[in-house]
C-alpha cells in the first residue's frame, strides 16, 4: 500500500533485517523530484542521557570502550528504553546502573536526533541533581571508569571534541546554560 512520508510517497518498505536493538529497511520510493529511487533507514531503540551535577558543579562522566567505534569514548550516562519503560524511569535506572547514582530532581531538557538523514534514534536528555552514591550495576557488557570533573571543564572538553558522543555534547552544553542561568538568578 502506497503511502506518503513528508515529500515523498513510499510505495513498497522491505525490512532487510530486525534484531532487539535495531530495525533496517529499505523503502521503493518515488523522491520529491518525482523520480523512482530507494531509501534505506534505520531505527535504533530509542534510549537517555543523563547528566549528574552535584552541588559543587561537579559533573559525573563515563569512560567506556565502544565496540562500534574501537575506542574509548567519554559521555554522559547513556543507555536504551526497555520495552514499554518511559524515559524518565529508563533514565534513573541507567544511572543508579551505570554509576551508582540516584538523584532526588530531575530535568527533562529535551529529546535530540543524533543522525537524522537516515537513522531514527531518539534520546531524551535530563539533568540529575540532588545526589547519593550507592554501588554501580553495570551489564556484563559494560566495563565503565567514571569521571567527575567540574561543569565548565566538561564544556571545554565537547568544545575541543574530547567528548564526541552527540548527545552528550548537547546535555552538557544545554546544563551549561541552565546552570548559569541559575547562578546570575542567585546573584540578583
Amino acid at each position: 500500500m502506497k503511502r506518503k512520508k513528508g515529500p515523498w510517497l513510499v510505495e513498497e518498505t522491505v525490512q532487510k533485517y530486525k534484531s532487539e536493538w535495531l530495525d533496517v529497511c529499505e523503502d521503493r520510493v518515488i523522491r520529491p523530484d518525482g523520480k523512482a529511487g530507494s531509501f534505506a533507514t534505520v531505527k535504533i531503540r530509542p534510549g537517555v542521557s543523563v547528566l549528574a551535577i552535584d552541588e559543587e558543579h561537579e559533573v559525573y562522566l563515563t569512560c567506556e570502550y565502544r565496540y562500534a567505534i574501537e575506542q574509548e569514548s567519554i559521555e554522559v550516562v547513556s543507555g536504551a528504553i526497555d520495552g514499554s519503560e518511559l524515559p524518565g524511569a529508563a533514565a534513573r535506572r541507567e544511572l543508579r546502573e551505570e554509576l551508582g547514582i540516584e538523584a532526588e530532581r530531575w530535568v527533562d531538557v529535551g529529546t535530540v536526533h543524533p543522525l537524522t538523514s537516515v537513522i531514527h534514534s531518539p534520546a531524551s536528555l535530563f539533568i540529575a541533581r540532588g545526589l547519593s552514591f550507592l554501588e554501580p550495576e553495570p551489564q556484563g557488557t559494560e566495563i565503565i571508569r567514571m569521571m567527575r570533573v567540574k561543569l565548565g571543564q566538561a564544556v571545554r572538553m565537547v568544545m575541543e571534541s574530547e567528548i564526541k558522543h552527540a548527545p552528550s555534547c548537547v546535555l552538557i552544553l544545554k546544563a551549561n546554560q541552565l546552570v548559569n542561568g541559575e547562578n546570575q538568578g542567585s546573584s540578583r
